[in-house]
């Protein structure tokens, strides 16, 4: 069923950044095609987000106005990517903006250091390849350009000393996200098709409120020198909220920016400039 409203695309959506897009998006008259893994990756030091949550992220979109489809899967799946885009193009029609929010990390020693890097290389830079290589041919079709989004980080602006294989990895995918999305603004600009990464500082979710990070940030808290320790923001802000991302990225999307493009938003409380 095709409709007039614009339809956002989010991955990552069941908690944290990923649900404030939804329903900030909502609230601005969009639909939502949502995807989530809503499973753990051993590799990781936290747990991810729950099926409990996609519910939740559903009933809050549906509060702010907006229609919802969420499928359950992983970012690492053309076929999961693929089932989630059927679902919406069938209930929607149209898909208008893409924010490839998913996204993992471990900061922590221990583990596979092999395995820790090709996780977090699958998941935040392979993953955000497929999610487009899926989503934007349904931009293109609409023939009425549209808004990509990437999630970079702080990290993708600024590396910062590490050891830890987990850091390294996503500093690494967070990088590389520049460079495609560098890429894409140029091929598709033509089309009206916006491509721009955003880079936050430490932002409140079930990634950085787990009990390691909370053990790092206690560490740096006593002056230890720790991953944690080295990433600082310049105003005294030590972590925003999903919604603070929110509010910028649909701004970002939104026709007052229709000409931003190839852009690396810092949306970090000044820690690129520390």
């Amino acid at each position: 069923m095709a409709t007039d409203r614009k339809v956002a695309f989010i991955t990552g959506v069941a908690r944290g950044q990923g649900r404030a897009h939804a329903v900030k998006l909502a609230s601005a008259g969009f639909d939502v095609v949502g995807l989530d893994i809503c499973a753990d990756i051993p590799t990781m030091d936290y747990s991810n987000a729950t099926p409990d949550d996609l519910a939740t992220t559903v009933k809050e979109v549906e509060a702010a106005g907006g229609r919802i489809v969420v499928e359950v899967g992983d970012v690492r799946s053309y076929d999961d990517l693929r089932r989630a885009l059927a679902a919406g193009l069938d209930r929607f029609g149209r898909v208008d903006v893409l924010i490839a929010n998913a996204g993992i990390i471990r900061l922590s020693p221990d583990g596979d250091r092999d395995r820790t890097w090709v996780d977090i290389i699958d998941v935040n830079l392979t993953g955000v390849w497929r999610t487009i290589e899926v989503v934007l041919p349904a931009i293109r079709a609409g023939g009425r350009g549209g808004s990509i989004v990437l999630t970079s980080s702080s990290a993708g602006l600024k590396g910062t000393g590490t050891d830890k294989a987990g850091a390294l990895a996503y500093t690494a995918a967070k990088r590389g996200l520049v460079g495609l999305m560098q890429s894409l603004a140029n091929e598709y600009a033509a089309e009206m098709i916006r491509v721009n990464t955003i880079h936050p500082t430490g932002v409140a979710s079930g990634m950085t409120t787990s009990a390691v990070m909370e053990q790092l940030m206690a560490e740096a808290a006593r002056g230890e020198n720790n991953t944690i320790s080295r990433m600082q923001n310049a105003l005294p802000i030590s972590v925003l909220q999903p919604e603070d991302i929110a509010n910028a990225v649909a701004w970002l999307v939104s026709d007052e920016a229709a000409y931003l493009t190839g852009v690396q938003l810092p949306l970090d409380a000044g820690f690129a400039i520390r």
